[in-house]
């Protein structure tokens, strides 16, 4: 009988660090789509309580220890690796369909807008901030927290996603090197 093997869709993809830019994954438990019903805003809300979260306003997260909810669109949510259940909302397990990527350090912003047709700079997207935009030609949601940036990605975009940042990164260092 075969023995299947779990692997995070970046196996094998080690942390790769350019100068003061760093790439890794992050390996998340679950991750829940949360779609309140019409009306039942106050009873989601509810619901969310004891978890010590709200459902986020456009374009924010909130993390509450290892929970975060992150806006991914109108009415529309993602508890990432924490358990909800309530009659008021669409909860849809998304947790097979995603991966993350954490990039880090000093020029991170000036990476990314490399990728991201926004303005990543700190004034600009704060820590708290979330965007659902295009990684070139992927969907992702893009978070930044207090000390990096974390990219949601389709699972099978993983690799794909990892080698668009890692390039930029790599230039940005090397850029760095002989200035």
């Amino acid at each position: 009988m075969p023995k299947l093997i779990a692997k995070t869709p970046l196996a094998g993809l080690w942390p790769i660090t350019h100068g003061a830019l760093s790439l890794s994954e992050v390996v998340l438990d679950s991750v829940l789509s949360l779609a309140p019903f019409r009306g039942q805003d106050k009873a989601v809300a509810k619901a969310l309580k004891p978890l010590g979260l709200a459902f986020p306003a456009p374009n924010t997260f909130a993390d509450k220890g290892h929970l975060r909810i992150v806006w991914t669109g109108r009415d529309q949510a993602f508890l990432v690796n924490g358990v909800l259940e309530t009659p008021a909302a669409a909860l849809t397990d998304q947790s097979d369909g995603w991966a993350c990527l954490r990039l880090e350090g000093a020029g991170a912003d000036a990476a990314l807008m490399r990728l991201y047709p926004l303005d990543l700079r700190e004034s600009a997207f704060p820590p708290g901030r979330a965007a659902r935009a295009p990684l070139n030609h992927m969907a992702s949601i893009l978070m930044r927290t207090e000390t990096a940036f974390e990219i949601m990605v389709f699972r099978s975009m993983a690799q794909s996603a990892w080698h668009e940042i890692a390039g930029p990164i790599q230039r940005l260092a090397a850029r760095t090197a002989i200035a």
